[in-house]
Parts: C-alpha cells; sequence; structure tokens
C-alpha cells in the first residue's frame, strides 16, 4: 500500500518536473494561417510552368517515378502539359532533368482543395492567330 502511494507521488512530482522543463522553452508550434511557416530554400511545392519555354521533349514524364505529368503534343510541338497532383510525390525529378527550365519549384503549399478534380492542373499552348 504504501509503495503504491510513494509510486502515484513520485508520478505527479515527475510530471510537474517536465511541465515546468518546457514551459519555459521557445514555442515550436506556429499559429499557421496567421503565420507563415519559415520553408528552406531547397522546398519543392507546387509546380511553376512556362509553356512557352517547353520544347515537348518528354523528359519530366519519363522521370516521374508516379506517372503524374502527362504530355500531349501534335505536330507543331507542345499541345497540353498536365500534372496530377493526386499522384504527385514532389519528389524534383521534373525540375532536375528538365534541360529548358521550363518546369521550376515554388514555394506554394496549400494545394488542399474540395474537389479531387481541381488537383490536375492543365496547361494549354494558347492558339496563334
Amino acid at each position: 500500500m504504501i509503495k503504491k502511494i510513494y509510486k502515484s507521488i513520485l508520478a505527479i512530482i515527475i510530471g510537474h518536473i517536465t511541465v515546468l522543463k518546457h514551459a519555459f522553452k521557445k514555442r515550436v508550434t506556429l499559429e499557421y494561417p496567421e503565420v507563415k511557416p519559415l520553408l528552406n530554400d531547397k522546398f519543392r511545392g507546387e509546380h511553376l510552368f512556362d509553356i512557352n519555354k517547353c520544347k515537348a521533349c518528354g523528359m519530366c514524364q519519363k522521370v516521374c517515378p508516379a506517372n503524374a505529368i502527362t504530355i500531349i503534343k501534335d505536330e507543331n510541338g507542345l499541345n497540353e502539359y498536365s500534372i496530377d497532383y493526386k499522384k504527385c510525390i514532389f519528389c524534383g525529378n521534373c525540375y532536375y532533368y528538365c534541360n529548358f527550365n521550363a518546369i521550376m519549384p515554388s514555394s506554394n503549399f496549400e494545394l488542399a482543395c474540395s474537389s479531387k478534380e481541381s488537383l490536375v492542373i492543365t496547361f494549354k499552348k494558347a492558339e496563334e492567330a
């Protein structure tokens, strides 16, 4: 009986010491919507795509391990380029292997949406007059 009381009191003391130890440390949690986190320079977020730089070589589509990139080309070159964020694992292969710098990373990480269809981003070549 005395042994149980001793263990309970010891557990309470250890709990209070733990709380006091962490009470004076710098906080880790951010107030997220109001305070944006500081991101590393190498952060890979949403893709920035320049359809005018793309030569439709298909290298990004070949190196994508998740098959998230689709390129549709016609006789004039690139016609449509799409990225499926439901599949994308943000590995960065498409950025690294693009010889024309047509696709680059951005720091936008807020990709939440209410429908799955809006996670497929499509870029189309403007019709030339």
